[in-house]
């Protein structure tokens, strides 16, 4: 007897649904082909043993199972209940006039419970754009694919529950989930708050205009001067996602497998700070079976690199291209996968080997060279990349005993909010582009002009300063977001003076 089920692989961020054959016959064998990684093969022991448990056993006939279509890879244990519902109808113990119905996906135990599996929204996405009636899935898994309406979402704790779904002698309790009462509940919860900072009044205006710019910034100062405070703070003043960014970022995170059973729907924006020991790989993504990087789990987020300079050259240098085009293309012999990356680059560096260069108190031990050298670990083409420069200072312990209460997060955000309505209701005819910082060149031309004055200052400045063409088109976006947030339809002199200002590491000085 020949039955199909069907289940679903992941390649990139999307789902394609897959057909399960299975095929009983008079004779010996069991035969499992379509592009089987090892995982997959390894099912038939998993399926025996589940099955046992159920008081049902693998056929002693010829079995064959062909998971189409072959020219993509199937990996992981996650086609065990596929699998063995396939063979359960195919034998004649399992009514079989439903399982078209239905995608079926879970990782079976021994004893026939499932364990959850990853990239359950883009399953659940494909099987409502392939007019599925419904998905059969582990318990822990449902909440997530529930957040796709109009397909029946059903979460199972054994695979006797399926059994008995399919033969009638039980009904499923669907999985229900309002997802945009869940948005609006979990919307900006965020565990930090500019609140929390004292001090440093012009490092947090810099970061108000790269939240409203969705500019990169690198921040450069001593020792617990507070960078790494005022990085994990940069989320909570930012935008709040969208329910189209939200899902896209759940997305990406459900088929890293980095979703927790508990939350269904990413409502914040993410924060990612690998350590610098990261490789390549992990950093941008890839491996033998392709796999989102840090890069794309902090797409419509924040990415935090900390201690910049010690990081691997090579690893910082494969952010070239990602902070150009907003996202990375893996490309292996077999496929060639697009991982969204559009993301903002927070970095910190001390300013030397020994921290102390420019602190107002505490003396360099390091030479003029050896300063030049900890920096210059940073190439400068990715410095050219980081539109916001900054040198963070330590407070005085007049500064640190304050008990003035310093500006929310919340408040920030309403300013930066209303700089990015500007630039959207500016770029609401370019798809893709959402903010200053995202423009191409035609757009750069066209709204970033400025005067006489203005180009005057900018030549003394690219003279001076010895800036290369992309600094002065980046100073100029933050010039932009700079009059953006002074609600002014122009670039003027005072705004070009204020983004200069923010290129501390092109200063001739530096380090000298």
């Amino acid at each position: 007897m020949l039955v199909k089920t069907y289940g679903s692989a992941i390649q990139g961020v999307n789902a394609y649904t897959i057909t399960v054959e299975v095929s009983v016959e008079p004779g010996v064998n069991f035969t499992l082909v379509g592009l089987p990684d090892s995982a997959v093969k390894e099912s038939q022991q998993r399926v025996q043993s589940a099955l046992l448990q159920c008081g049902f056993h693998i056929p002693g006939k010829k079995v064959v199972i062909n998971m189409a279509p072959a020219s993509i890879r199937k990996e992981g244990a996650d086609y065990d209940l596929t699998i063995a519902i396939g063979i359960l109808a195919a034998s004649g113990n399992l009514a079989a006039d439903k399982l078209d119905q239905y995608i079926i996906m879970g990782e079976l135990s021994l004893d026939g419970s499932l364990r959850p599996i990853k990239g359950v929204l883009p399953i659940a996405i494909e099987a409502r754009k392939q007019k599925f009636k419904g998905i059969i899935l582990p318990k822990a898994n449902a909440r997530e694919a529930a957040i796709v309406n109009n397909l029946d979402v059903y979460g199972v704790d054994h695979m006797s529950q399926v059994i008995n779904f399919f033969n009638g002698s039980v009904n499923l309790e669907k999985t229900e989930f309002d997802t945009r009462a869940e948005f609006a509940r979990s919307l900006n919860q965020y565990e930090y708050d500019f609140a929390d900072v004292k001090g440093q009044e012009e490092v947090k205006r810099a970061l108000e205009i790269a939240a409203a710019g969705g500019h990169n910034v690198i921040l450069i100062g001593s020792p617990g001067s507070g960078k790494t405070m005022l990085a994990k703070r940069l989320p909570s003043i930012l935008p709040p996602l969208t329910l189209e960014e939200s899902l896209e970022t759940t997305r990406i995170h459900s088929v890293a497998g980095k979703m927790r059973s508990q939350d269904a729907l990413i409502a914040c924006r993410p924060f990612r700070a690998p350590h610098f020991t990261v490789s390549n790989v992990a950093l941008v993504g890839g491996g033998s079976t392709p796999q989102p990087g840090e890069i794309s789990l902090a797409h419509n987020g924040v990415l935090f690199l900390d201690e910049l300079p010690e990081y691997q050259r090579s690893v910082i240098e494969v952010l070239r291209q990602p902070l150009e085009e907003r996202k990375v293309t893996i490309s292996r012999a077999r496929m060639t996968t697009d991982y969204p990356a559009s993301f903002m680059l927070i970095a910190a560096a001390n300013a030397c080997p020994c921290g102390y260069y420019n602190h107002p108190t505490k003396e360099c031990t390091c030479s003029p060279g050896q300063v030049n050298k900890y920096l210059g670990k940073i190439s400068g083409p990715l410095m050219d990349r980081i539109d916001i420069h900054l040198e963070v200072m330590p407070l005085s312990p007049t500064e640190l005993a304050s008990k003035k209460p310093g500006e929310t997060s919340a408040e920030i955000r309403q300013r930066v909010i209303a700089a990015r309505s500007i630039q959207e209701e500016r770029y609401r005819n370019f798809p893709g582009i959402h903010c200053n910082a995202q423009i191409n060149t035609k757009l750069f031309n066209q709204y970033c002009a400025i005067d006489a004055d203005c180009q005057r200052l900018m030549a003394q400045a690219m003279e001076k300063l010895g800036l290369s063409a992309r600094a002065h088109d980046r100073i100029l976006k933050v010039a932009r977001t700079i009059a953006d947030l002074a609600n002014s339809e122009s670039i003027t002199v005072e705004h070009i003076s204020e983004a200069i200002n923010y290129r501390t590491l092109d200063r001739n000085s530096w380090g000298r």
